[in-house]
């Protein structure tokens, strides 16, 4: 290569600054021509993480506690892990973290329910059609592997420092674990039942969603969780772009050297990936409950 660039240093060198030069101008009209509908576009999901976040730091902090509890033991049908979330966010209020905690809870969310509104009809779409799959396989790889400051970089210049540059960076980040195991969850469906399903008469939207997809469901949770996982190891960087949460004091304290306020938030951000994890994962094992028999829950 060093070679080649030595042989037609002028051409090479001035074709590349030229491509550089046109690649800029063409973002800089795109941007002035449509930055402002895209901005309008992404309006109502700000509206949204912006009303979530202020309901929860609204909401009277045992009200929280016991909505939390009450959905752990759903999920998990363990008291112990329904007092342990309590006592752990009895903690992070004491320690003078609880509205971080609660813009973080809000972000993650928002980033989850978007995760899932769009990778589950994908990895469904890419299920149902090999040719999908062999387009959008590639474009995952590039999601989970792609810097994130390089997808970030025309983000923030179309949309500015925020809440929506946050959340898309979060959501390229943590999108791709529930697309490929919805995929994978609808193929490994025993063959056999569809093919019963048909017999019995059931058209291709009943067996995708009376046969597949509850088959699916717990490699579908499992995307589920990873993406939640995902979306929390975002938290430092998106507050690196203005977006509330846990992430900023870290950042703070990587700025400033102070290792008590580090540590305090960073815990606190993995106390939160601990108990999602945990009851998503007990839940997903319920599911798989039918393969076993009866739910002796």
């Amino acid at each position: 290569m060093l070679e080649f660039f030595e042989e037609f240093p002028d051409m090479s060198r001035g074709d590349l600054r030229d491509f550089k030069k046109v690649i800029d101008s063409a973002f800089r009209s795109f941007s002035r021509t449509y930055g402002e509908a895209i901005e309008s576009f992404f309006d109502p999901i700000l509206w949204f993480l912006i009303w979530l976040e202020k309901l929860l730091l609204a909401t009277p902090w045992p009200i929280i506690m016991l909505v939390i509890a009450g959905l752990c033991y759903l999920g998990a049908r363990s008291w112990k892990l329904s007092l342990g979330s309590i006592l752990t966010f009895a903690l992070i209020g004491y320690l003078g973290m609880w509205e971080d905690t609660m813009s973080t809870i809000a972000l993650i969310s928002v980033a989850t329910l978007l995760c899932i509104s769009i990778g589950i009809p994908l990895g469904i779409w890419m299920a149902r059609s090999d040719r999908v799959q062999a387009l959008v396989t590639p474009v995952l790889d590039v999601m989970q592997t792609i810097p994130i400051f390089v997808y970030l970089l025309p983000v923030l210049m179309l949309l500015g420092i925020g809440k929506v540059p946050g959340l898309i960076a979060v959501c390229v980040y943590a999108m791709p674990p529930i697309v490929r195991l919805t995929n994978l969850g609808i193929r490994l469906v025993d063959k056999d039942i569809i093919e019963a399903a048909e017999a019995f008469g059931a058209d291709k939207k009943q067996q995708l969603f009376g046969v597949q997809i509850p088959l699916a469901l717990p490699n579908i949770f499992a995307g589920i969780n990873q993406t939640i996982m995902m979306a929390l190891a975002m938290v430092v960087i998106a507050s690196m772009i203005g977006v509330r949460g846990l992430g900023i004091p870290v950042l703070q304290a990587i700025q400033n050297q102070y290792l008590a306020l580090g540590l305090m938030n960073g815990l606190a951000i993995v106390a939160l990936a601990i108990i999602f994890d945990r009851v998503l994962q007990r839940y997903g094992k319920r599911l798989q409950n039918y393969r076993k028999g009866p739910n002796n829950d």
